[in-house]
């Protein structure tokens, strides 16, 4: 899997995920918040499935 995420769009993901985990741990916005594990592990990992599929990339050019 290449990478296919940017830095600032790992960074708002994970954060995301973090807020959301924590929403639903502490039961303001109910066991919907889990979904936040989607963007975690996809942030964490930089790698979108999604984006794969529609072909889009924010990753910086790289000089390869």
């Amino acid at each position: 899997m290449k990478t296919n995420e940017g830095t600032m769009d790992r960074a708002l993901r994970v954060a995301l995920g973090l807020v959301l985990i924590a929403l639903a741990a502490t039961g303001a916005i109910g066991v919907w918040g889990y979904v936040g594990l989607v963007p975690l592990v996809t942030g964490a990992i930089g790698y979108c499935p999604l984006y794969a599929l529609l072909g889009v990339d924010t990753c910086p050019n790289r000089s390869t």
